[in-house]
Order: C-alpha cells, then structure tokens, then sequence
C-alpha cells in the first residue's frame, strides 16, 4: 500500500463500501483526469487529477464550470485510488462523505501548464492545467487561498472554449454510462470488489442473457433427454409433465426454461447459501416436502456445504448454488421453491441480510398488508437504511435489509422487531403478536422471528407452488403505491417481461451492507 492513500483507507470501511481500495498502479501514457458528480449529504462535484499514481482531489460544491467569470470553491480532499477514475455507483449511507450516490460526469486527459511537476505545483498552491474531456475544454487553474491547504478557488479562464452563463447542472449524465444519479441510485450496474486486484475490482451487475439457442434446444427435445446449458449436461426428465395447473397449464420444460433464464438474475441472492428445497415432484397441485439435503446422485459440479454443527436427525449437506445451472438443476430435482439461508456457508452464524416479514392473517386486507409495508418503507427511510421490498407471489410482502459481516441472529432479530413494535403502535387495530395462528384473531404478524440460522424466506424470482406459476418479484419502493400490484402479479411467463422493462430493483442491495443504525 502506498503511503499517498494512507488517509483515503483510514476514512472507509472496505468490508462495507463498494468503493475501491487502491492498489500498485503502473503509470499511464497519458495523465487523466476526472469528475463525478456525487449526491451526498449534500450535491458536490469531484475534481481528480492523476499525479504520481494517485488521484489528486478536490470537492467542488457548485461544480466546474466553461463561465470565465465564475469563481468556485474547492475543497482539497484525500487522494484517492487511480481505479476511481471509472467508479460509478452507491456507496452506503453510512460510510465517509455521506454515502450517496456517484456518476462519471465527465473524464478525459489534461496537460499541465507552466510545469513539468504537478505535484509540485499543487504543492506550491497553484495549479494550471489544459483538459480534454468531452464535457470541460479548456484551461482549469486551481488556487490555493491563504494558508488553509484545504480551500482553494477553481476557475476557468478566458479562451476560446470559455461559455459565460454556462452550468453543469444543465449536462446531469454520466459520460460513461449516459445515465443520472437518480438511475445509477435505482438501478446500479456495476460495483467495486475492494477485496479483488484494481483489473479486476469493476464487476458487472448486470448478467450475461442466457443464449436464445440453449431454450431452442430444450424445446427439440422429447420428454426426456440431455440438455447442454451455462456449459453443464444436464438429464432432464418427464419434461411434458403438468407441474402447475392453469389455462394453459405449466408444464415442466417451462419452468426449466424460466429458471435457465431467470438465473443470472436471481443467483446473486443464492450464491455461496446453503438452500432448503420445497419439491413437489407431482406437481403444485399435490402436496410438497422439504428437502435439505443434498442427494448423493447429484453431479459433481454441483456445489456442497458440510455443516459442522449438524446433530442426530439434521441435515449435514447442503445444495449451494455457485452457478446458473444450479438453478436449472434445483428446478429439474422438483424443487418449486428456493430458500437461501440470509447467512452464507462461509459464515453461517453470521446473517448478510435483515428480514422484515409482513404475514398477513385471515382478515387481512391487501390495502391494509400495503399499509404496513408502506410504514416500514417511511421508518426505513427515516434511518436512512437501504433496503429493498418484494412480494412474495402469495399473499404478503416481505423487505430485505442488507447489513455488514459481524452481527449476530440475536442482532438483527431484536433490530427488526424494534421497527416492527414501533410500526405495530401506529395500526395496532392490524397487527397481532400471538405466535400461534389461532390466537391471531385473522390478523397480521410482523415476524422478526425469521432472523434465526436456517430461517429462510423465499428467494427473489422463486416460483410459488400455485396455480399459474407466480413468482416472487422484488419492486421498486415507489410501486406500493401502484393501484395494480398484487402479491401474485407477475407469473415466470410475465415477469421476464418486467425485467426487461425496468431491470431488478434488488440490485441496489448487491454491494451495499451497511450497519444498522441505533433505534431510539
């Protein structure tokens, strides 16, 4: 680690923020440079310039600017890593500089001017620079005022690609992505791995398409047969067999299909988890079992957990999903239902996500499921917490809270019944606290129960064992308040079309584990 970063790492937590640590950079042809525009706290600009395998930094609140006449504060920051030149995404509410979320505004190379140090003539409090970039042209000089090394004055000065009047709130998209902070925020699709080398810390959030051959060659085939997906062999069986009724009914070979396609999408939430499996070998319309433990005759590739801690009549193997074709495998098994545990086989006593479930009872309005569920999104909201909601395909809702590796069940339960009780006060006529379904009286339960080891709840994109084949469907926090939505809305031969429409609301939640803040 260089010692130029020494103050950047101090200031994070890289368990915690998508953002990337900085590691060795070998120097680049050209000395570049960027700004991102970053909702914070409050809106500011970063102006990054790469000396010496650093990125030189100043946070400018009003933005750079093409106006002569302009002049802006700039607040000279910690350098950052040479990797941020193309970071684009959310850092978490809670880490350094407010969290928020961040967009390439503009980038491209600068010449110093007057120097063949710019180091050192940062060092001495001025700096003149000539920037190509496909936004700011032109000569930037930065000013240090006084003695204060951290105020300086940027401004730009008159020459021919000088504008007067001009402002960058009027030019609000990313150079590299053509999107806003608002999208990037709803909708990010990138994250950095701080724990991964700088050629390898950008990872894609947006998954590779299943190719449209591997569902033409599931269709050739009659009711049995070998079918090559995401590169495995698979023996597929009684692949005309009726597994949920409806008009037309679903037939086997759809659902393999939807889970080969849904599973780039819904793998991020299963991966490195160990899965209870609710099968239903005859189909939804017959009754189901669980099945925990992995079979002996699974294939090779197929991923395993040993649980240590399992005892006389539990379960010691585990599916872990690992890769796409599990996916295709587990639905191939009978399995109509997926449950990832919220901890990983890495750390099983450790939960990676906080569960809030809204169960509602037999008297239970769906009007009235959405106005719980709106109270949690304004108390969720109020501490600042990023959190996700979906439906379940049945008949409740349920939110998923990402946290940070160190908590306990013990935690996460007690937080999220603190919320839940502060919820239950404001519509105590709706909610019961009774374990037992009998005692309810037909109303609902908030059920912060569910944060216990082998607790699960079903996966985002799962299927429900019910007529029509629903689906568990993550949402946007604003759709609560659409007049259509319907816990069992979106089928697996609609929610592709959802997804090709308005993406994956949970993709926020990937890369942004967060501490959970203080009830009060």
């Amino acid at each position: 680690m260089s010692a130029p970063l020494s103050e950047y790492r101090r200031m994070r937590d890289f368990a915690r923020t998508p953002e990337p640590a900085g590691a060795a950079v070998p120097a680049s042809d050209g000395a570049r440079f960027v700004v991102q525009r970053h909702r914070a706290s409050r809106l500011h600009y970063d102006l990054r310039f790469e000396i010496d395998g650093v990125l030189v930094s100043w946070a400018v609140p009003k933005g750079p600017t093409l106006d002569p006449a302009a002049r802006r504060l700039a607040v000279h920051v910690e350098d950052h890593p040479v990797e941020y030149l193309l970071f684009e995404g959310v850092i978490p509410s809670r880490e350094y500089g407010g969290g928020g979320d961040v967009i390439v505004w503009d980038t491209g190379t600068y010449e110093p001017v007057h120097t063949d140090d710019p180091a050192a003539a940062v060092a001495a409090g001025e700096l003149h620079v000539e920037v190509h970039g496909e936004k700011l042209q032109g000569r930037l000089v930065l000013v240090r005022r006084g003695s204060d090394d951290q105020q300086w004055m940027l401004l730009h000065k008159h020459d021919e690609h000088a504008v007067t009047g001009w402002d960058p709130e009027d030019h609000p998209r990313s150079v590299l992505s053509g999107r806003t902070n608002e999208e990037v925020k709803a909708d990010p699709d990138r994250l950095w791995r701080s724990d991964a080398p700088a050629d390898r810390a950008s990872v894609s959030l947006v998954p590779e398409p299943l190719p449209t051959e591997a569902i033409d060659e599931l269709a050739a085939l009659g009711t049995h047969g070998t079918w090559e997906v995401f590169g495995r062999r698979l023996k597929v069986t009684n692949l005309d067999k009726v597994l949920f009724p409806g008009d037309p009914p679903v037939t086997k070979r759809e659902l393999l299909a939807y889970a080969a396609r849904i599973a780039p999408t819904s793998l991020p939430y299963l991966r490195g988890r160990p899965v209870n499996l609710h099968r239903f070998p005859d189909g939804a319309g017959s009754k189901g079992f669980w099945h925990k433990q992995r079979p002996a005759h699974a294939p090779a590739w197929l991923g395993a957990w040993d649980n240590p801690d399992a005892g006389e009549g539990e379960t010691p193997t585990y599916v872990v999903p690992d890769e796409p074709a599990a996916l295709v495998w587990m639905a191939n098994f009978g399995a109509l239902e997926w449950h990832p545990w919220t901890s990983t086989a890495h750390a099983p006593q450790e939960p990676t996500y906080t569960l809030i479930d809204l169960d509602p009872g037999e008297r239970t309005t769906w009007e009235e499921l959405l106005v719980l569920a709106r109270l949690h999104r304004t108390a969720l909201e109020h501490l600042g917490v990023t959190a996700g909601a979906k439906v379940t395909g049945q008949r409740g809702i349920q939110i998923w809270v990402p946290v940070v590796p160190g908590y306990t069940f013990d935690d996460t339960r007690a937080w999220v019944e603190g919320i839940s009780r502060t919820v239950g006060k404001v519509v105590p006529e709706l909610v019961s606290w009774k374990w037992e379904v009998k005692a309810r009286g037909g109303l609902a339960r908030l059920d912060y129960t569910q944060n216990a080891v082998n607790k699960t709840l079903v996966a985002p994109y799962s299927p429900r064992p019910a007529a029509g084949a629903p689906v568990s469907v993550p949402i946007g926090w604003d759709e609560l308040d659409d007049p259509e939505l319907r816990p069992d809305r979106w089928t697996i031969r609609t929610v592709l079309d959802r997804l090709e429409s308005v993406g994956d609301p949970f993709r926020v939640l990937l890369g942004a584990a967060q501490e959970l803040p203080e009830l009060t």
